[in-house]
């Protein structure tokens, strides 16, 4: 059966349509779903096999995986990752933002996450929908990012391509809107200070 595709607009997310895809989630699916950046694929932190599938798709071992995933807000990442206060009061004031910082993490990160790693890597991205999905379900959701083939084009940005590509292998894909085709900016924080390890979305100009 191919995935189901539904529109959800970002400044005013359907609560009815937040709860299906919930309940995906907590089924163990598979959901492609727009963040302030790129759109992402995702799955519940807590299912292994769900964690499994997305490996399969991306073709890495479950092992090798480097998924980040999205939290609601600040107080969310606190469960999963050690941020001291210097890191703390940046992140304060660029989240929800189109970054993501590389943490030290707690022993909360599931196993399937964190294999071999001490780190996880945590978003609060400036999406609604996104965030409204991870409050919902009351526990973060993976996410990775969904690659073009195209050469010059990095990132898919069209839904309704999204949708052709992956309609059999997940279960549903969201319509948001066109996404970008700039990544995070990934930052990893810890007792050194910070370190950009990707510049993409978003100032860097704090972490120098």
């Amino acid at each position: 059966m191919p995935a189901e595709f539904i529109k959800i607009y970002p400044q005013n997310p359907d609560e009815r349509r937040i709860r299906q895809v919930v309940d995906v989630l907590r089924n163990g699916g598979l959901v492609i779903y727009p963040t302030d950046t790129v759109y992402g694929l995702g799955c519940d932190i807590y299912n292994s096999r769900a964690v499994e599938k997305i490996a399969r798709i991306k073709g890495i071992k479950p092992q090798k995986n480097d998924f980040s995933f999205i939290c609601y807000d600040l107080s969310h990442i606190s469960d999963f990752a050690r941020v001291d206060n210097s890191a703390f009061k940046i992140m304060k004031r660029v989240l929800p933002g189109p970054y993501t910082f590389i943490l030290e993490a707690t022993s909360a990160v599931p196993k399937l996450l964190n294999t071999n790693k001490k780190t996880v890597g945590i978003r609060v991205p400036d999406n609604n929908i996104a965030r409204l999905i991870v409050k919902e379900l009351g526990n973060p959701i993976v996410t990775t990012s969904i690659k073009d083939d195209d050469e010059i084009i990095e990132y898919s940005t069209d839904p309704e391509l999204i949708y052709e590509k992956f309609q059999h292998q997940v279960d549903i894909v969201i319509d948001g809107g066109y996404g970008g085709n700039i990544a995070s900016t990934i930052v990893k924080s810890d007792s050194d200070g910070f370190e950009i390890i990707r510049e993409g979305l978003g100032d860097t100009t704090m972490f120098l």
